[in-house]
């Protein structure tokens, strides 16, 4: 059955090392819930996860890697042991959750769909001409003449320009996006 609910992009975002995957959503929850509860057993119980699964995971990381992910230690007579991320293990969700955060807001920004080819409103459109184009090492400086007595300067990456094959004279647009100036160029 068909419902009347806007569709919307998703995607699955993993970490990849030397092409094995190496940490996905699941992966990102343990090591989380592992920092949080310094135990491997009660992060395990916390996610409704077994033991041996968690165990296994962790083990599967690490012999990519070639380095622990997490440590563990014994208890003594006074507690249990417990557990702790290594710097590697920190680093691995540090980077699983920034990507997996600029994914989501890419996906949830309707503005740069818009930008992408689903309709854009006039208000955020200044159609220009290339004036002067400078490429770095990363970004290019684009300087875009608008129709009116404005010149609009927009800092892109440098591949950008060249999938656009921006040059100077280029009839563009300059999209504005809250805090950030976008170059649009008509497909020939």
């Amino acid at each position: 059955m068909l419902t009347h609910n806007k569709h919307r992009p998703l995607c699955k975002v993993w970490l990849e090392y030397k092409g094995d995957p190496l940490l996905g959503k699941g992966g990102a929850e343990i090591l989380e819930a592992i920092n949080k509860v310094k135990s491997i057993s009660k992060a395990a119980k916390e996610l409704g996860m077994s033991y041996r699964y968690v165990w296994n995971y962790l083990a599967k990381i690490e012999k990519i890697m070639q380095e622990p992910v997490v440590r563990t230690y014994r208890g003594g007579r006074k507690g249990g042991g417990g557990a702790h991320l290594t710097k590697l293990g920190e680093n691995l969700l540090k980077e699983y959750r920034r990507v997996e955060s600029y994914v989501g807001e890419i996906l949830g920004d309707e503005e740069y769909w818009e930008a992408v080819g689903l309709k854009i409103s006039a208000r955020n459109r200044l159609r220009g001409v290339v004036k002067e184009v400078e490429k770095g090492v990363i970004t290019a400086k684009v300087k875009i003449s608008i129709d009116k007595p404005i010149v609009v300067t927009a800092i892109i990456s440098k591949e950008a320009v060249e999938e656009l094959d921006i040059k100077t004279g280029d009839n563009v647009e300059a999209v504005i996006k809250a805090t950030e100036v976008m170059v649009a160029k008509e497909r020939e």
